[in-house]
């Protein structure tokens, strides 16, 4: 069969190697006769993959021994309250950078909780850059400042982050983590929904420094406190086993293609293949994001006008390509580009936006 030429969003395009491995060990994972998720997650077989899965986290993105990697489900949009309910005492203020929708979200759940602060915004700009924050500005009681480290919908991304000298750093890295190297120790927590660089949807990884759980109190629910998952590796009820398998393989296969700054390396040339085509267009193509905020996971643009758009996706579709449309809160078109997307798939989409400007 022929591949898609996949640029979903997410659920996104996993790694072809991946998915040929799973398939392998399928009906039989290493002699067991079960499939995976048909394993007991007390398993020792199970127990394996799990553990497997924390160490390459903390391989690939050199995780310091002070931190805990916790598996949760409920998605990153779960992790908008668990945040806060965990990290936001009474008498603090939560800050936030509002740089997208995903970051708007965030702070309306934080909202219910308890008293926040929009630090920074782009919102009167359309989120067409990341705004600029003032470190200086930390308020004294701010418990926390979150960001959004890629904005999905509008094609930004940090390129360079805030300090967390003086405020906990917590950032949403859904949509690229794993995509470039971190200096965790800049960051006090962070969390990825794993369907876009990591795996499959059905798990949330968690990276929280240590010293922050025993911010978490007692009395909140116990699927809701860090804690929970933190004393008990993230088994205190049954995990997304197949999930977590499907993560264990993506993260084999970074390791395998060279690690963090090899896998930035490629994100970086594919980034450029799509921005080019944009920019060398005469305007024909117009990029969302100014150019000091572009996103390497997700280009976003518009043509001329709305009928050459829709144009353009009705033909890129009856050409097998697949996802391109915009977020149905903005329209347009947009090209997601994650670590799994090969870089043929990227050049065969550049080809394709080249040629239906020669015959426009």
């Amino acid at each position: 069969m022929n591949r898609a030429l996949n640029f979903n969003a997410g659920p996104a395009a996993l790694p072809e190697a991946v998915l040929k491995e799973a398939e392998k060990n399928w009906l039989d994972f290493n002699g067991t006769g079960m499939a995976v998720m048909e394993l007991s997650h007390r398993s020792k077989e199970y127990q394996a993959v799990h553990d497997k899965s924390i160490s390459l986290l903390k391989k690939l993105l050199s995780i310091p021994d002070d931190y805990e990697v916790l598996f949760i489900q409920g998605g990153a949009s779960l992790q908008f309250s668990m945040v806060p309910m965990n990290l936001l005492s009474k008498g603090q203020t939560a800050q936030y950078v509002l740089s997208g929708s995903w970051s708007e979200k965030a702070l309306k759940e934080a909202n219910k909780i308890g008293k926040t602060f929009i630090a920074a915004s782009s919102k009167d700009q359309k989120y067409r850059f990341i705004p600029e924050y003032n470190e200086d500005g930390d308020l004294e009681n701010a418990a926390y400042l979150h960001i959004t480290s890629n904005n999905t919908i509008y094609g930004t991304q940090w390129h360079s982050f805030p300090s967390n000298e003086k405020t906990p750093l917590i950032a949403d890295m859904s949509s690229d983590i794993l995509s470039r190297p971190l200096d965790m120790s800049n960051f006090d927590l962070i969390y990825a929904g794993a369907q876009k660089n990591l795996g499959p949807s059905g798990v949330t990884v968690v990276i929280i420094r240590k010293e922050l759980l025993e911010k978490s109190s007692d009395e909140l629910p116990s699927m809701l406190n860090y804690n929970t998952y933190a004393k008990n590796n993230s088994l205190y009820n049954t995990p997304p086993t197949l999930a977590i398998y499907l993560l264990t393989l993506v993260l084999e296969w970074a390791d395998k293609e060279g690690g963090l700054e090899q896998i930035e390396k490629m994100n970086e040339e594919k980034a450029k293949i799509l921005y080019d085509v944009i920019d060398e267009s005469d305007g024909f193509y117009l990029g969302h994001a100014l150019k000091d905020s572009r996103s390497r996971m997700n280009v976003t643009f518009n043509l001329h006008n709305e009928e050459a758009s829709k144009d353009f996706l009705h033909q890129a579709k009856e050409a097998g390509f697949v996802g391109l449309g915009g977020h149905r809160s903005i329209g347009g078109c947009r090209a997601s580009i994650y670590n799994a997307v090969p870089a043929e798939h990227v050049q065969k989409l550049a080809e394709f936006m080249k040629a239906f400007k020669s015959k426009n």
